[in-house]
């Protein structure tokens, strides 16, 4: 897995391929190590990632972003309008960024 700093968030990207595992991983290591922090989850180089395989990371998403912080996944093998409207999937890292930048000044501004 690598990891990657940002400003204004952290971006995490699987080597293995083994979603289920990696969002279990997730769930334990964002609210213990990143709870303050913005996530985004890369998983473009996956072109083989099926709805099923998205949905593991369905509750670290929702536990994530109960916690007033973004959580976005980039993958573009998906058709948008087939993803579940609780999750932010996006298809590329300028948009993820994009996205956590108008998520936070929401907040920010108190919506």
């Amino acid at each position: 897995m690598k990891i990657e700093n940002h400003d204004n968030f952290v971006v995490f990207e699987d080597e293995q391929n083994n979603f289920e595992k990696f969002a279990s991983f997730l769930e334990f290591q964002i609210p213990n190590k990143f709870k303050n922090q913005n996530v985004i989850v890369n998983l473009l180089a996956n072109k083989e990632l099926s709805l099923d395989n998205l949905l593991f990371f369905l509750k670290v998403s929702n536990i994530h972003r109960a916690t007033k912080h973004s959580f976005v996944i980039i993958n573009d093998a998906i058709n948008p309008d087939d993803l579940p409207d609780e999750m932010t999937i996006v298809p590329t890292l300028q948009e993820a960024g994009d996205i956590v930048e108008m998520e936070d000044i929401e907040r920010e501004l108190g919506f």
